[in-house]
């Protein structure tokens, strides 16, 4: 862990910016994959839809993308 800070301190604002982008992408295909292996059948849309459903709460599901978690299903 020491050695992953020290990396970021000599790291340019932008590169640390970019490295956060890389996790939080490489972070959100781990949970497609999840989701994928839960709903094997989920089309594309469905899997960011129960994906979305991770990380936001119900209200905001189903104000953003007109999708409830719980009536669709176990999202999480």
């Amino acid at each position: 862990m020491e050695v992953w800070l020290d990396l970021l301190r000599r790291m340019t604002p932008g590169k640390r910016i970019a490295a956060a982008l890389d996790l939080t992408g490489f972070a959100l295909q781990m949970s497609a994959a999840g989701v994928r292996s839960v709903f094997p059948d989920a089309d594309d849309r469905e899997v960011l839809l129960r994906v979305a459903a991770r990380h936001l709460p119900r209200d905001l599901m189903i104000q953003a993308y007109r999708w409830d978690p719980d009536v669709n299903g176990n999202a999480r």
